[in-house]
């Protein structure tokens, strides 16, 4: 069976790679339609060979289709505007945005984590954030088997994450231009500062991180902080994770789960200075764990090292695979 696909903000970094990963998975497409802004409305993309041309996202340009899946990387006000008017048409969303996470209606999904949630949705289910989903692949296994009390984020975020401009950014500052999307220059620098600052100190990027994490382990008696950091990388977030885990534990055993979880690349081989980083990470599917270390600071207390392709795994591809899970379930 093929289904009817649209990708919403289909000329911006996720809405192609959405494009590029739907062709690589051989997604089982009917038709598909992809919508932008007024802006870029007109221009053209290529899938699958073939030559679509971009149209304005309005209502009348939905209404007038049946389409079965809605991709959506388009911003939070552009989701909370036109997510409803999809899912009232009938179509499932898959939202990138932070508009509906939080949502108590609305499941927030790591298919490897928890695809059972998938099926509580009212017609939008939300993607995590890229932060947050490479985490809970890296998570799950450990809360499964030994319960987690604590949790320490440290972020090491690429640049992609904040968009072209991002990586304009980095690429422009090398150059000795000065930065137009961070408060500072990322060229040569870390920012400890992404999103916007909040009331209590942490930036929004952080409570997200904490406050997703909750969600989708169904855990909110968790003790987790956050600090997040954008370092001057093109694609990839790397991510130290500190874990209080609520049982003992040998550290064979952890390996041992690593090696046999979905997901999950184990590369840790110190003796050969094997271990994850950002640019063995890009273009790839799966979330690198290594630097498995026992925290000796504290009772059951475990370091990770955990890193991903931020605009892949962290974005395109994980709303791809919530709707491959559907699809299989659908077609059971």
């Amino acid at each position: 069976m093929k289904y009817n696909l649209a990708v919403v903000g289909a000329t911006g970094m996720v809405g192609r790679k959405f494009i590029e990963i739907l062709e690589q998975r051989d997604f089982p497409v009917e038709n598909i339609y992809f919508y932008s802004s007024q802006r870029s409305a007109g221009s053209t993309l290529i899938f699958k060979g073939k030559e679509y041309k971009v149209e304005e996202l309005k209502e009348e340009n939905i209404l007038n289709k049946k389409i079965d899946f809605a991709l959506f990387s388009a911003g939070g006000d552009v989701s909370l505007k036109y997510a409803p008017i999809f899912s009232n048409h009938g179509t499932i969303v898959i939202d990138n945005s932070s508009a509906w996470r939080m949502n108590p209606e609305v499941p927030l999904v790591v298919p490897e984590v928890n695809a059972e949630d998938i099926k509580l949705h009212s017609g939008i289910i939300a993607n995590p954030n890229c932060s947050t989903i490479q985490a809970m692949v890296a998570l799950k296994p450990l809360h499964e088997k030994y319960g987690i009390k604590r949790i320490i984020f440290s972020t090491y975020q690429a640049v992609s994450g904040a968009g072209m401009g991002g990586l304009t950014d980095l690429v422009e500052g090398y150059k000795g231009n000065p930065n137009k999307k961070f408060p500072y220059a990322i060229a040569g620098n870390v920012i400890p500062h992404i999103d916007v600052f909040m009331d209590n100190g942490y930036t929004k990027e952080e409570m997200k991180m904490i406050d997703e994490t909750k969600k989708i382990l169904h855990d909110d008696s968790l003790k987790i902080t956050a600090t997040t950091v954008r370092v001057p990388v093109a694609y990839g977030h790397s991510e130290s994770i500190n874990v209080e885990l609520k049982k003992d534990f040998e550290i064979s055993e952890i390996f041992e789960l690593y090696r046999n979880t979905k997901g999950i690349a184990l590369k840790d081989d110190i003796e050969n200075l094997v271990y994850p980083m950002p640019i063995d990470a890009e273009g790839k599917d799966e979330t690198f764990v290594g630097r498995i270390r026992r925290d000796f600071s504290c009772d059951f207390g475990l370091n990770l090292w955990v890193v991903a392709d931020n605009i892949r795994k962290g974005a395109a591809l994980n709303a791809i695979q919530i709707a491959e899970c559907i699809i299989k379930d659908k077609e059971k």
